[in-house]
């Protein structure tokens, strides 16, 4: 059994959380092993490929501007190499509902109709230990028809029909590469969250899926470059290896979702290509990388309010097209963005218009070739499947239908920042520091999908909300009143904008907006940018009476 109230090292990982209910079945002697080892074999290179990351963003600071690898062009330009074929339960991939993997949300998804589900240990979920570690135990059990939920107030949920087969693909995302799990340490050294989520979920389930008729697959998040989807890689093949499954078995997506990523789509499919399924249009990180990368870089890469950087901009068409070309030139799936309405049934006008975007937004995207999207909420689902039905009929994907081979790789077309149409307004600056503030608060309370204003706000919507008014400040952009006229976005005015907004929240005994606001303003007005708002977010969740990692390492069993 393991101790409720101290830290306990087996098999030389140190665990530090709390307990929490059935952690025995995940964290086992033999688990925690496996964990060890993809840290010692890998840890090293994921620290020197953060480093590569601070690296390209000063060479940007410094006036360098992205573009296509002179020295991975014979890549680009070989037309003979094809990423593996599609994998069982990913051939058809129209419609897919993402989500935290709490165990309402899952029992919702696997229910939903959709063709796959993304199980979001990344950006919808806030990553508390009793999170991360609960979230292994809800797919565990779904992969195995084990599950079922009663809600505070008595609302039961089962899982539908009777066979694997008939529900979603499950498509695990774990989480960035740059957050760590500060409950799992190894030799002292905390475990990447990424090889965290990933270690436990292929070996639980690894084998059971293949028995299933499926696979272990995974969405890649906040990739960079090539070299890191070669990290990936690396880890792939050494996990099958470990655990006896043929090479091969396991199935990558990774969202494009950093500009460095959008000028090596086909080196990042050629590094995975035993691995690959396809890539992602992740466009609200997107546009944070945009930001976050060339946020000091003068007036041609600021942005307009958050709610005018649409689909239809030069620059995410630019984006979203060459994606499609990349995919379909080497066989992989594009998969397209999320449709983030919630659906309010209490309004049926606002509902009905909402729904109209939807269907507008997905419709432009089966247009384009992409071979399925994304939606936050089950309702959605109908609605998208409908349209790429409409496209689609039979066909499972257009992979071969839809080549786009209309598309040249552009840079100066994702680069078209500048074109953007839309205006810096005192109501976008308040509608950011409210949505920020109020999805901090959210995530410090342990939920990183938030409904807010009818949308599903994650992680990468509030990275943008306190990215764009560190840029707007530094930038010292103009910001039309809703008065009238003009003001120059200084520290002092979004300092007093912020202190409004937090005084319009209505508080409520035990929230945690007091921190949000530390966290929020501590990123959004700091003079040095932080470079992810999740990282002092994540302190706020570890206690300030924690022994230290020192004091921790080699605590005996």
């Amino acid at each position: 059994m393991f101790p409720t109230d101290q830290p306990i090292t087996l098999n030389s990982v140190t665990i530090t959380g709390p307990h929490q209910p059935r952690q025995e079945e995940i964290l086992t002697p033999d688990a925690l092993d496996f964990l060890a080892t993809l840290h010692r074999r890998f840890n090293g290179r994921r620290a020197e490929l953060l480093t590569r990351r601070e690296e390209m963003r000063q060479r940007i600071s410094e006036g360098w501007t992205p573009d296509f690898l002179p020295e991975t062009r014979t890549i680009r330009e070989d037309d003979s190499w094809r990423v593996a074929p599609l994998a069982p339960g990913l051939k058809d991939r129209r419609v897919e509902i993402t989500g935290p993997v709490d165990r309402k949300m899952t029992i919702n998804a696997m229910n939903s109709g959709a063709k796959c589900w993304l199980a979001d240990f990344e950006d919808s979920s806030s990553p508390s230990w009793s999170n991360m570690l609960n979230g292994q135990v809800n797919l565990r059990d779904a992969i195995r028809r084990q599950i079922d939920f009663t809600s505070p107030e008595g609302k039961e949920y089962k899982l539908g029909g009777v066979q694997l087969v008939d529900r979603p693909t499950i498509i695990v995302r774990p989480r960035g590469w740059h957050l760590d799990e500060d409950h799992l340490l190894v030799d002292g050294e905390p475990m990447a969250g990424a090889l965290v989520d990933f270690g436990l979920y292929f070996f639980h389930n690894a084998k059971e899926l293949l028995r299933r008729g499926v696979g272990p697959y995974f969405y890649l998040p906040k990739t960079e470059n090539h070299l890191e989807a070669r990290l990936w890689n690396c880890i792939f093949v050494v996990a099958q290896d470990l655990l006896g499954i043929p090479q091969g078995t396991v199935r990558a997506t990774v969202l494009i979702e950093t500009i460095t990523a959008a000028f090596e789509m086909e080196e990042i499919l050629y590094q995975l290509r035993n691995h690959a399924a396809g890539l992602n249009a992740g466009r609200w990180d997107y546009i944070f990388s945009i930001i976050k990368n060339f946020r000091d870089r003068g007036d041609q890469f600021v942005l307009p309010d958050r709610a005018d950087v649409t689909m239809t901009a030069p620059m995410m068409r630019s984006y979203t097209d060459q994606l499609v070309r990349a995919c379909h030139k080497r066989g992989a799936s594009a998969i397209g963005g999320m449709a983030a309405f919630i659906p309010n049934r209490r309004d049926p006008e606002a509902n009905e218009n909402a729904l109209a975007k939807v269907r507008d937004d997905k419709t432009r995207e089966a247009g384009d070739g992409f071979d399925g999207s994304w939606v936050a909420h089950p309702d959605l689902v109908p609605v998208a499947m409908e349209v790429f039905d409409a496209v689609l009929g039979e066909t499972r994907n257009q992979i071969r239908t839809n080549r786009r081979e209309d598309v040249v790789p552009d840079a100066a077309g994702l680069l078209a920042v500048s074109e953007t149409p839309g205006s810096i307004t005192e109501a976008g600056v308040r509608m950011n520091i409210e949505v920020g503030i109020r999805y901090v608060e959210s995530w410090l309370r342990g939920n990183g999908a938030a409904a807010i204003h009818n949308l599903m706000e994650d992680a990468a919507t509030a990275e943008i909300s306190r990215s764009q008014i560190w840029q707007w400040i530094n930038a010292g952009s103009e910001v039309g009143l809703t008065a009238g006229g003009t003001r120059t976005a200084t520290h002092e005015w979004m300092q007093e904008l912020m202190d409004e907004e937090f005084a319009r929240i209505e508080r409520s005994e035990g929230d945690r907006f007091d921190n949000a606001l530390e966290v929020f303003a501590g990123s959004a007005l700091a003079e040095e940018y932080p470079d992810f708002l999740t990282l002092p977010a994540y302190r706020k969740f570890l206690s300030a009476n924690a022994p230290s990692r020192q004091e921790l390492a080699g605590t005996p069993a």
